[in-house]
């Protein structure tokens, strides 16, 4: 039979085990712990010889059932779903670095995960170590023997640069190190991160998985293509359990040890949000289209940026990569902050609201958000403009969000 499609494969993963009433949807499993058949099978399951659920904050029916749903629809070797994106950005890290080691990163990142890198990271004794990821020979220069991972974002925000995966690939596999991806503005559906030679994926499923904006968590996922003797922070678990030993670490220490696991109910609605994830994600690029064109077309935008349009100097990379589809956030410009902040309170439909990837359209002004706490060099480092606005386009009738945005327009 051949390859089914994105949503048809959603929509028949099997469960871990055989529903005893045949449901079509999986049950939420909202309990604590699970019972044992025998003394010796409990003992069996804590020297990691017999699999079975013991605790919920561990491991759970309805949790399993996401990752083994996401793994089926990343094509990857194992997902581990936890409590947020930056859980699973800070667990996939600890894993593999310890005091003393480093990572690279590219220096246009989510605000959160750059204050992780710049200030929570050094304080363990792992260093993140800034390159611009489209200058192959800068990053190399900054490897030695203990850096341990290439981390970067597929599609920035709000910046919307997308990286050349392919050549992160080579220069990682060139020094033995492993690529890590944020995949997080490029949902499953339109970007196959293993194929391109990426090592592990974190996402951050509050995002598009979520559904439209439901519930938080993340997940971290393993493509079972790094030889994990290489890294000397897992050699112990490679001896034990061989292929799987970055998820045993981080099940048998990082994750179960810092308490960031996904709640079973979380993870009921993030299954429910993968089945219909293809089709918000097709109806949200149709309107980003369509805004995109209203955009270009309108004198009072002085500049629109989404790599999903032709005339986008990013487009290239886009198709690519992403089958044209780099996401569904886009950003444009006023000729002011003040001419932003006027429009933002004049719209009626588009919401202002800091999120990715909800049902409803967001609208954020970067600059003085997210990016509050950073001085004004840093904001010109981190490309971002005081006359900028994120939109991430939801699903709604594209005509009414162009009537909005004209009437705010004046």
């Amino acid at each position: 039979m051949k390859k089914t499609g994105f949503t048809t494969t959603s929509l028949n993963v099997a469960y871990a085990k055989p529903d005893p009433h045949n449901s079509l949807q999986m049950p939420l499993y909202e309990t604590v712990a699970f019972e044992f058949d025998s003394a010796e099978k409990m003992e069996a399951n804590f020297k990691g010889e017999y699999i079975a659920h013991v605790y919920s904050r561990t491991s759970s029916p309805t949790v399993e059932y996401f990752e083994l749903k996401l793994k089926a629809l990343t094509g990857s070797y194992a997902v581990l779903a936890v409590s947020s994106g930056m859980a699973a950005i800070a667990g996939s890290i600890l894993a593999i670095a310890k005091s003393g080691e480093n990572i690279i990163s590219g220096n246009r990142l989510f605000g959160h995960t750059y204050a992780l890198f710049q200030d929570t990271l050094p304080g363990l004794g792992i260093e993140a170590r800034f390159s611009d990821l489209t200058d192959a020979s800068e990053i190399e220069n900054l490897i030695d023997t203990k850096t341990r991972a290439i981390y970067f974002e597929t599609v920035t925000n709000p910046q919307l640069e997308i990286a050349d995966i392919e050549m992160l690939s080579a220069v990682a596999k060139k020094h033995d190190i492993i690529l890590i991806a944020d995949s997080t503005m490029t949902p499953p559906n339109v970007f196959c991160a293993g194929k391109l030679g990426v090592n592990i994926e974190v996402v951050s499923t509050t995002k598009y998985i979520s559904g439209g904006a439901t519930s938080f968590g993340g997940a971290i996922i393993d493509h079972g293509n790094f030889d994990w003797t290489i890294n000397p922070n897992l050699s112990k678990y490679y001896d034990k359990f061989g292929k799987n030993a970055f998820i045993a670490k981080l099940r048998k220490n990082i994750y179960r040890n810092t308490g960031g696991s996904m709640t079973p109910q979380t993870a009921k609605m993030m299954i429910q949000g993968l089945d219909i994830l293809e089709l918000r994600v097709e109806k949200c690029y149709k309107n980003c289209m369509a805004l995109g064109a209203f955009f270009e077309s309108n004198p009072k935008i002085i500049r629109v940026d989404y790599p999903g349009i032709k005339a986008d100097l990013r487009f290239q990379l886009s198709e690519k990569y992403f089958n044209g589809i780099p996401g569904t956030i886009m950003t444009f410009d006023l000729e002011s902050k003040e001419a932003c902040f006027d429009f933002m309170d004049k719209l009626k439909i588009i919401r202002r609201a800091t999120n990715l990837n909800d049902n409803k359209t967001l609208i954020i002004h970067p600059h003085s958000t997210i990016y509050a706490e950073f001085n004004e060099v840093e904001r010109k480092t981190a490309g971002i403009r005081d006359a900028m606005m994120r939109l991430s386009v939801g699903i709604e009738n594209v005509e009414d969000l162009i009537c909005d945005i004209e009437q705010a327009l004046g």
